[in-house]
């Protein structure tokens, strides 16, 4: 073994055995745990289970494994749709397992109903043409017209398409509203463009993608890359060509388009689910160290809702790097950050402000002392490597702002050393919540307290819903005791390892178990199975 892999294998160590196992084993025993470590990054498709002087792996089943495989033999250059089928099989290995027909449904729910691929052709301010290529899938739309974002950016493809219109599809069937599934967007990049430039992009995205839309169709909502002005720009096109102007999308401005806190929705609904995962092991969010990824929307408000809760957030970040500060962001330095995000200046401006921060340059938060993470950026954010750190850095609870966040390897990494998953699927579900709320009550002035409890409730069906879905099938709930000491924010790292699955993935499974069979159901009800 090289040197530097034998030096990885014993970090992994310091935090894969609990303090009442005793660190100070034997070289054999060291050396045999150094092998399961290696086996464990090369066996993604593997879930180990250890106790002490006990290890059981178990594969994932023939049945479950063989919907994988078609999917792969399918589309095998689509990495990230794969990746998501992958980890949504392996949540419902243990529904599919007893029900055979259920794999004739995932199977036709793997293939979206329609898949749309456009040019969209664009002439910037120094009158030069540009062509850019347009996306948008309709998943599944067995529960309803589907809902979904748009995101534009320069890596944006059909992978990426139907890997956010799946988890969408599975996130909105776990929402209180029936509706199917969407997302799409382009390879366009905002970044360095002029508004005109990005109206007149908009304005020919629009051109092509207005005919599949509408409010009994499709509507499109805010993503990465799409804010409040690009939605004016696309809704003013589509209004434009259609001819409609009773709905809207979810995301414009309050004057045409309902809630004024459509926004914050989803931000702060992450925040509300992980305050009712707290709640239920008689915790909460007061005092405790979170640690954001992103500067976006969701981020900005993930941070005000968590100074609300007298939690201590501390960190941002951006394609650049992360800035940390050790004395807490408060309401000041927020508005601070979005002056500095307004001026397209970079966030290593604020340490210039805040003598107590600092900016790291192509680095990710994660390292950071933390009790809670909140990753709010992109997809596989988080690597094996920011797993290993996370969990030496104290984080007992993440809350996935972005889908799918954590790489396969991360997400073992997660699993071994007990860290709390809220999925994406079931804490990010705050926008499409507002998005329903928004068009179907739009004529309603909601004081900001109305509309906070209004999502505040309907977070805790979700997150009811969820934790039924797993009990169901036999996923039941951890000690609070496995995660939390009781001294203040203080972890005590204890992890349990037993011969049982590790149920402190329970949301994971309960989430994709309870979005899975309401689907099945209405495909079922359809003849669509």
């Amino acid at each position: 073994m090289k040197e530097n892999e034998q030096g990885k294998g014993n970090q992994f160590l310091t935090y894969f055995f609990s303090d009442k196992l005793s660190l100070q084993s034997s070289i054999q025993t060291e050396h045999e745990c150094f092998h399961l470590y290696i086996a464990f990054l090369r066996l993604s498709d593997v879930i180990s289970e250890i106790t002490l002087g006990l290890i059981s792996t178990a594969l994932m089943s023939k049945t479950a494994g063989s919907i994988v495989e078609a999917a792969l033999r399918r589309d095998p250059q689509e990495t990230e749709f794969i990746q998501s089928v992958q980890e949504v099989v392996h949540a419902l290995e243990r529904v599919i397992s007893k029900n055979s027909n259920y794999v004739n449904i995932m199977e036709r729910l793997l293939e979206p109903e329609r898949t749309i691929i456009f040019r969209v052709p664009w002439v910037d301010d120094r009158g030069e043409t540009h062509v850019n290529r347009g996306f948008r899938v309709h998943f599944n739309q067995t529960l309803g017209p589907c809902r979904g974002g748009l995101r534009f950016h320069p890596l944006m493809n059909l992978s990426i398409a139907k890997f956010l219109s799946f988890e969408q599809t599975l996130k909105n069937a776990l929402s209180p509203y029936r509706l199917g599934g969407s997302s799409g967007g382009s390879d366009f990049d905002p970044k360095g463009k002029s508004d005109n430039e990005i109206m007149k992009f908009c304005q020919s995205f629009m051109n092509e993608l207005y005919r599949y839309l509408g409010p009994d169709k499709d509507l499109p909502s805010e993503e990465m890359g799409v804010g409040t002005r690009e939605m004016g720009y696309l809704y003013g096109q589509y209004r434009r060509l259609a001819g409609y102007s009773q709905g809207s999308f979810t995301g414009p401005r309050v004057n045409w388009s309902g809630s004024s806190l459509r926004t914050e929705a989803t931000g702060y609904g992450l925040v509300f689910f992980a305050q009712l995962m707290l709640a239920d092991m008689n915790k909460e969010l007061k005092g405790l160290r979170c640690a954001v990824s992103g500067s976006g929307k969701i981020s900005m408000h993930v941070l005000e809702k968590l100074i609300a809760y007298g939690a201590l957030p501390i960190t941002v970040s951006d394609s650049k790097g992360y800035l940390v500060d050790e004395d807490g962001f408060d309401f000041m330095k927020i508005s601070f950050l979005r002056d500095i995000k307004a001026q397209n200046r970079s966030l290593r401006d604020y340490s210039k402000t805040y003598a107590r921060s600092k900016y790291y340059d192509e680095a990710k938060p994660w390292n950071e002392r933390c009790d809670v993470a909140f990753p709010c950026a992109s997809q596989n954010e988080i690597d094996q490597s920011d797993a290993i750190n996370l969990v030496n850095s104290g984080c007992r609870i993440l809350v996935e702002g972005s889908n799918m966040p954590c790489t396969p390897e991360a997400v073992d990494v997660l699993r071994k050393a007990n860290v709390l998953v809220a999925p994406s699927m079931a804490a990010g579900v705050g926008g499409v919540i507002a998005g329903e709320l928004e068009l179907k009550e739009c004529n309603l002035n909601w004081s900001p307290e109305d509309f906070e409890s209004k999502l505040q409730e309907a977070m805790k069906q979700t997150y009811q819903r969820a934790l039924k879905a797993a009990t169901d099938f036999g996923y039941q709930k951890e000690s609070p005791d496995c995660y939390f000491s009781n001294q203040n924010s203080q972890r005590l790292l204890t992890v349990i390892y037993e011969r049982k699955f590790l149920m402190q993935w329970a949301l994971v499974h309960g989430a994709a178990i309870s979005a899975f069979l309401t689907i099945a159901s209405g495909m079922a009800d359809q003849g669509c199975a």
